[in-house]
C-alpha cells in the first residue's frame, strides 16, 4: 500500500480531482483499516515517534494503562503514563536505549489487584529505528491459573511425599520395636545380663534412629520452599566447578568426563549451591548407570531465549515404563538408594523456573536435558539521532 501511495503521490500533478478523491478515499480506508485492527487487539499498544512522543495508541491500551489525560497525542511517553513504576520503567529504559521485554507490575485497584506485562520495543523500518513500541498485556488471569496449578501439583505431591514417608518409615519402625523387644527380654530374663548381645541391638536401634532421621530431613527437604539467593552467575563456571569435584570419583569408576561447556553464556540468576546439588545428583546417577565405566557428556548452550544444561551417559538406560516415574518422591530402580534424588533435582529445576526432560535407551544410556530461561532480555538498540 505504501509503495502504491508513494506512486500515486509521484503523478500528483497528473491527476484529476476524481482521482485525487479516489486516493484520498483508499487513504482514509487503510487508516480506518489499521484502526479499527489496533482497536479490537486485547493487548495495549503505545506507538512513540523518535522524540518519544505518543502518535498512536489504541483502545485497550487506554482501559489496560493508567494515563493521565484523555488524549495524550503527542505528550512524552513515559510522562502520559499515570503509574509512578510502569511510567520510571519505560523512561529509563528509553533514556538507556534498550528494550525490554515482559516486565511484570502489579496494579491495585479497588482492592483488587491487576498483573500487567509490559514490553518496550523499538520501531523499526528499513534498518532504521522510527521510534518506539510499548507493548501491554493483562496476566492476572494466567498467573491466577499458573497459581491454581501451581497449588494443586504441590498437594499432589505432597500425597505423594506423605504415602513414600508412611512407607520408608514402616521398616525401621518394625525393625526398633523387634530389637527394643529383644532388649527388653534380655533384661527380664534371669541370671546375668548379655551386655554384648544388648549393645549389638543398640547399635542397631541406633542405626535405624539414623535412617529416619534421613527420611524426615529428606522430606523436609523436598516439601519447604527453598530459600533460594539467586544472583548473576555463569552456569558454565558452576558446571565446571562440579565437574573438576567429582573427576577423581570418575576415574576410578572408569567413567570418561566429555565437557562441552559455551564460555559465551549469558549470566543467570541462579543459586549456585542448590544448581551444584541437582548436578551432583545427576552426575552421580549417571556413574551408578555405568557400573563398567562409560562416558559421561556435560554441555551447555544457548538456543533462542534459553539456556541448556546436557548431561548425558552411556549407561544402562532406563526401561520405558518407568521412565515418567524417575521424578517422584521414593521412586528407585536401585537396590539401595532414597528414591529422593531426582525428586530433588526437579525442585531445584523448577524452583529456578527452568525445565527438565528425559530421553533414556535401555542399554544405551540416558540424557538429561534442563532448560533455564534468560531472566531478562536486553539489547542496546541502534543509535538515532532524534530530527
Amino acid at each position: 500500500m505504501r509503495k502504491f501511495i508513494e506512486r500515486a503521490l509521484n503523478k500528483l500533478s497528473k491527476l484529476d480531482t476524481e482521482q485525487i478523491h479516489a486516493l484520498l478515499f483508499d487513504l482514509a480506508t487503510e487508516n480506518e483499516r489499521l484502526e479499527v485492527v489496533l482497536d479490537s487487539m486485547n493487548d495495549g499498544v503505545l506507538v512513540a515517534d523518535t522524540d518519544h512522543k505518543i502518535v498512536l495508541y489504541n483502545k485497550a491500551a487506554e482501559r489496560l494503562v493508567p494515563l493521565t489525560a484523555a488524549d495524550v497525542y503527542e505528550r512524552p511517553l513515559p510522562e502520559a503514563i499515570d503509574d509512578e513504576e510502569i511510567a520510571e520503567f519505560v523512561r529509563e529504559t528509553l533514556a538507556q536505549q534498550h528494550s525490554v521485554l515482559d516486565r511484570e507490575f502489579t496494579l491495585e485497584e479497588n482492592g483488587s489487584a491487576r498483573i500487567l506485562s509490559c514490553s518496550v520495543f523499538p520501531l523499526v523500518r528499513a534498518g532504521g529505528i522510527q521510534g518506539n513500541i510499548l507493548h501491554v498485556e493483562e496476566i492476572t488471569e494466567k498467573r491466577g491459573r499458573e497459581a491454581r496449578l501451581r497449588r494443586a501439583e504441590n498437594l499432589a505431591s505432597l500425597t505423594t511425599l506423605a504415602a513414600g514417608v508412611a512407607h520408608e518409615i514402616k521398616n525401621p519402625l518394625g525393625s526398633i520395636g523387634i530389637h527394643m523387644q529383644l532388649i527388653q527380654k534380655a533384661l527380664d530374663s534371669s541370671g546375668t545380663v548379655d551386655t554384648e548381645k544388648i549393645s549389638e541391638f543398640v547399635e542397631i536401634v541406633n542405626e535405624e534412629v539414623e535412617r529416619l532421621n534421613r527420611i524426615v530431613v529428606d522430606f523436609l527437604f523436598a516439601v519447604r520452599p527453598m530459600d533460594l539467593s539467586p544472583r548473576d552467575d555463569d552456569l558454565s563456571r558452576v558446571v565446571a566447578d562440579v565437574l573438576s569435584f567429582v573427576r577423581y570419583e570418575c576415574e576410578q569408576a572408569g567413567v570418561e568426563i566429555k565437557q562441552n561447556l559455551d564460555e559465551e553464556l549469558p549470566t543467570l540468576q541462579i543459586d549456585e549451591k542448590y544448581i551444584k546439588q541437582a548436578l551432583m545428583n545427576m552426575v552421580k546417577n549417571a556413574i551408578s548407570a555405568m557400573p563398567d565405566g562409560g562416558v559421561l557428556t556435560v554441555s551447555t548452550y544457548l538456543r533462542g531465549d534459553e539456556v541448556y544444561l546436557r548431561v548425558a551417559d552411556t549407561g544402562v538406560g532406563i526401561e520405558e515404563d518407568v521412565v515418567d516415574k524417575i521424578f517422584e518422591p521414593y521412586f528407585t530402580t536401585k537396590e539401595f538408594g532414597s528414591g529422593i534424588g531426582l525428586t530433588l533435582v526437579y525442585k531445584i529445576v523448577k524452583e529456578h523456573n527452568g525445565e527438565i526432560s528425559v530421553l533414556s535407551h535401555p542399554g544405551k544410556g540416558t540424557t538429561f536435558t534442563i532448560t533455564f530461561p534468560i531472566p531478562q532480555r536486553e539489547q542496546h538498540l541502534i543509535s538515532w539521532e532524534a530530527g
